[in-house]
This record gives structure tokens, C-alpha cells and sequence, in this order.
């Protein structure tokens, strides 16, 4: 596929499932063993990288993937009566209009995700949609998205909200564009060094238009260099 290619986070990058997912972590806290949170620690925690807020939490390694798989059962729950990020469907809406191919690649469960794009009349933008079963894991599924789909990596930035789909974007060598309105806040963001870091739905529009700069003048620079 020759094409540039927009692969998006799920939760908090185009779903506003943050409070849903915080109420529900903390009301499975007993059952798993750790502190629920209120509302001043959640705000804490956005400081966190995603590893230091599972450090934080002391839960089990062993019980962490179950407790992962209960947070997406009880989202499912929920998951049709909550919105999309404010102002993203517009900028989807461009993103394709400009010749782009969306894709999905998520720690959420798929069904989750079908329903959710359904219910937004959002499904008609995404060309794939792929899920990791490891939270942090989706390094491996861009792989596979990339060779299944014969990418080239210089074509393809990864748009996501926490830490970990940063570290994601680098261990798949593909760009990195960092959201500031989802699970992490802006100052942990930028201490892991994405290629860009936007505030804004209308700013991810300005990000991906200097990415395209960027990328032409680097193939014009090695052309003329051979």
C-alpha cells in the first residue's frame, strides 16, 4: 500500500472513556487488591508514565491482564452512551477528505470499538482496526500492521495520548504524535520526546501538515545527495 497512513489510539485519543475507565478501575479495587483513587489522585496520576501509575497502584504482574480484561468487559457496559472527543470527528472527517488511511490500533477490546464508531456514524473512516491483548504490546501490532499492509514506516505516525503508545511509535519506527487531552497530561507527554505534541483536535490537523513538510524536504535533500 502506498498511501500515508494515520493510526490512532482508542481510548482518550478519540473516545472520551477517562472517567469511565477511573470509575471502574476504582470500583474494582477491592476485588483486585489496590487503592481506588479520588479525585485529586487521578489528577496526579496523569503526571505518571503508564508503567509508574501500574508501579504505583502495587497490583499484582500476575493479576494486571485480568484486571485489563474486566476494565474492557465493564466498559462494553457503557461504552454506546459515551462521546467522542470534542471537536475529533471534524478533523477525522478532514483527515480522510485529505487523502489520508485511518486505522485503529488499541489495548481495547474490537467490539468495544465497533460499537462506540457505530453509535458516532465514525465507522466509515477507518480502513482496520486492530487490537493488542497486552497493554503494552502495541508496538508489535503497528509490526504487524505494517507488513501486513506492505507499509512504508517513513509513511505512518502513530496518534496517541499516554506514554506508552509514545514508547510504541519508537519501537516500531514510525512517527509519534502526542495528544494532550486523554490519560496523560502534557508535561509527562513531552518529557518522552514524540514528534509532535498537540493541545487540540485542530492542532493534530497543523501536526500531520508539518510532518508531510517535513517528510518532502527530506526526500528532496536525499535526492539531490545521490
Amino acid at each position: 500500500m502506498t498511501a500515508k497512513v494515520i493510526l490512532f489510539d482508542f481510548d482518550g485519543t478519540i473516545a472520551d472513556t477517562y472517567q469511565a475507565v477511573a470509575n471502574i478501575t476504582n470500583q474494582l479495587s477491592t476485588e483486585f487488591g489496590y487503592k481506588a483513587l479520588d479525585r485529586e489522585q487521578l489528577l496526579l496520576i496523569k503526571n505518571l508514565s503508564s508503567r509508574e501509575i501500574v508501579k504505583q497502584s502495587e497490583i499484582s504482574v500476575f493479576k494486571l491482564p485480568f484486571l485489563v480484561r474486566r476494565i474492557r468487559i465493564e466498559l462494553s457496559k457503557e461504552i454506546a452512551g459515551l462521546d467522542s472527543i470534542q471537536n475529533i470527528e471534524q478533523v477525522l472527517f478532514e483527515l480522510q477528505r485529505r487523502g489520508y488511511v485511518l486505522g485503529i490500533i488499541t489495548s481495547n477490546i474490537q467490539e468495544n470499538v465497533d460499537i462506540f464508531l457505530a453509535k458516532n456514524q465514525l465507522s466509515s473512516l477507518f480502513s482496520f482496526i486492530h487490537s493488542s491483548t497486552s497493554i503494552f504490546g502495541k508496538h508489535r501490532v503497528i509490526n504487524r500492521v505494517v507488513r501486513e499492509y506492505k507499509l512504508n514506516r517513513s509513511d505512518v505516525v502513530y496518534v496517541g495520548d499516554e506514554t506508552r503508545d509514545i514508547r510504541s511509535a519508537r519501537k516500531s519506527r514510525v512517527r509519534a504524535i502526542a495528544v494532550s487531552w486523554g490519560f496523560n497530561s502534557a508535561a509527562i507527554l513531552q518529557k518522552y520526546q514524540p514528534d509532535y505534541l498537540v493541545d487540540c483536535p485542530q492542532e493534530l490537523l497543523e501536526a500531520i501538515a508539518t510532518w508531510q513538510v517535513h517528510k518532502a524536504q527530506t526526500h528532496k535533500a536525499q535526492t539531490i545527495a545521490n
